[in-house]
């Protein structure tokens, strides 16, 4: 029985194919544009159907066994739909600065410790409320026709299925939505006046929506049916597909951005969790998990390779190498003694701080391309500690990660992770763990595997563990207590 996870994008949708025993079968993939100009980002929601409709078409072609799919997406984007279910407006993406006012305003109505015993988090513009309250006041012409209002994840599902349910993950990133009650605030919807009813049906990740609308399932061309199952935000998806189900463990995601995503059921002290801009998110089993991200994880090093790695660059093209190859090769064993804040496109938590900006810390004359390309490294993982150790403070115990993305690829920076962290870094065979999770739970929704438990033994292969190196640790502890002090000292700096 083949199965599709399909993992929905900022910037485009990928869908990997695999047998219920784990075997691979294949990716499929389909990009699409978003705008971002003056510092306003948003895209068509249109699009991504029609790249969903692309990628189940090659897959049919290549896999006409396909028995049922399932969706993750990213959060905090919304479709606004009129009665005829047109889109009414461009989605604005969670980094777009419309909506930062509209928190002000927020937290006036509704109270900073009522929301965030409601919703779990912090109050913030990434949130979809800001973006809705936004468009609730500048376009009110917009705002009185919506008759839906879905994230990328149930839009998805809703145009293919008519059915209209999201995954309590998605649904928190809202922050409209009570974490307690599992189910829409009624309390802070009223007070907002945004009626209810818009909002599709919060589900458990996993569950099955129905199947296939026949008129795409004919344009795709398959002659069978295809079953849809909503999976779950997407960090959710990776933790899953990681093997991370229990607490003491977390995943680390090093894709375009940084994220570590720790399962917990009780904590010490929620104060320091909301003062670090962690927020509580519903997982599996009455369980949660939080997210200490960074906005620039992998993209600030290709940012680095393609605007500073010119002279790396043609050394790989003489050595038939890549250019990261090069780079990690020439760096040292050594803590680089240079300081990198990170925030090339604003600070994540524990600062969410989008007008904090990136610094180089420490340069000489005899500072090279590798020096530099190994710092950016270590400042995303000091910028990982710090938010660790917020967690730390707060009863969130990490005793093991998970790696996980691209930046799982680099042995370099998994042994440095492991040594900066202090704490085992596992690597797994298939690096894809959006889609592995997505895989596990559609095979639980359709009965494939009777526990959660059960797929990840199938599917989630163990690889390599990277040991803490107890000197390493030492050595960095130096520069990290330095590093500490970094965000203070460059924010005033930076300030507009």
């Amino acid at each position: 029985m083949a199965l599709g996870g399909i993992d929905i994008g900022t910037t485009g949708c990928k869908m990997t194919v695999y047998e219920e025993d784990g075997t691979y079968l294949s990716t499929f993939s389909s990009a699409y544009p978003f705008s971002r100009s003056a510092g306003i980002h948003f895209f068509d929601a249109g699009i991504i159907i029609e790249a969903v409709v692309d990628v189940l078409q090659k897959a049919i072609l290549e896999i006409p066994t396909l028995h049922a799919i399932g969706i993750s997406s990213f959060g905090e984007a919304f479709v606004l739909l009129d009665q005829e279910d047109q889109i009414l407006y461009p989605t604005l993406l969670n980094t777009d600065p419309r909506g930062i006012g509209e928190v002000e305003d927020f937290v006036r109505s509704c109270k900073k410790e009522r929301i965030c015993a409601i919703t779990g988090a912090s109050p913030h513009s990434m949130f979809s409320v800001a973006k809705i309250l936004w468009v609730k006041k500048h376009e009110p012409q917009i705002w009185a026709r919506v008759r839906k209002l879905l994230l990328i994840e149930d839009f998805v599902v809703y145009k293919l299925t008519g059915v209209r349910q999201v995954d309590y993950a998605l649904a928190s990133r809202t922050q409209l939505f009570d974490i307690n009650q599992l189910d829409w605030s009624s309390e802070l919807l009223e007070i907002l006046g945004i009626p209810k009813e818009i909002f599709s049906k919060p589900v458990a990740p996993g569950t099955c929506a129905g199947i296939l609308y026949p008129k795409i399932a004919k344009r795709i061309g398959c002659e069978g049916t295809i079953k849809v199952v909503t999976c779950c935000h997407d960090q959710i998806a990776a933790a899953i597909g990681a093997g991370v189900l229990h607490p003491g463990c977390a995943v680390d995601g090093a894709g375009t951005h940084e994220c570590i995503t720790p399962v917990f059921t009780q904590l010490k002290c929620k104060e320091i969790m909301y003062q670090c801009n962690l927020a509580f998110v519903p997982f599996v089993g009455r369980q949660y998990v939080t997210y200490g991200f960074l906005f620039t994880g992998c993209a600030l090093t290709k940012w680095f390779i393609d605007t500073l790695g010119g002279h790396a660059a043609k050394r790989a093209l003489e050595q038939g190498k890549s250019v990261f190859q090069v780079l990690e090769e020439e760096a040292g064993e050594e803590p680089s003694g240079l300081l990198v804040l990170p925030h090339f496109d604003g600070a994540a938590t524990p600062y969410m701080d989008e007008n904090s900006r990136g610094a180089f810390v420490g340069m000489s004359v005899g500072t090279r391309e590798a020096d530099l390309y190994q710092a950016v490294m270590e400042g995303i993982v000091y910028e990982m500690r710090l938010n660790m150790e917020k967690m730390r403070e707060a009863g969130i115990e990490i005793q093991e990660l998970h790696a996980t993305g691209g930046g799982a690829n680099s042995k370099k920076w998994l042994q440095m992770k492991a040594d900066i962290l202090n704490v085992p870094v596992k690597t797994f065979e298939n690096h894809e763990a959006g889609a592995i999770g997505c895989i596990i739970l559609i095979g639980k929704a359709l009965g494939v595997y009777d526990t959660l438990e059960q797929g990840i033994e199938r599917l989630v292969i163990p690889k390599q563990t990277f040991v803490p190196n107890k000197e390493k640790h030492e050595a960095y502890q130096t520069y990290y207590e330095r590093y500490k002090r970094l965000y203070k000292a460059v924010r005033p700096l930076s300030s507009k």
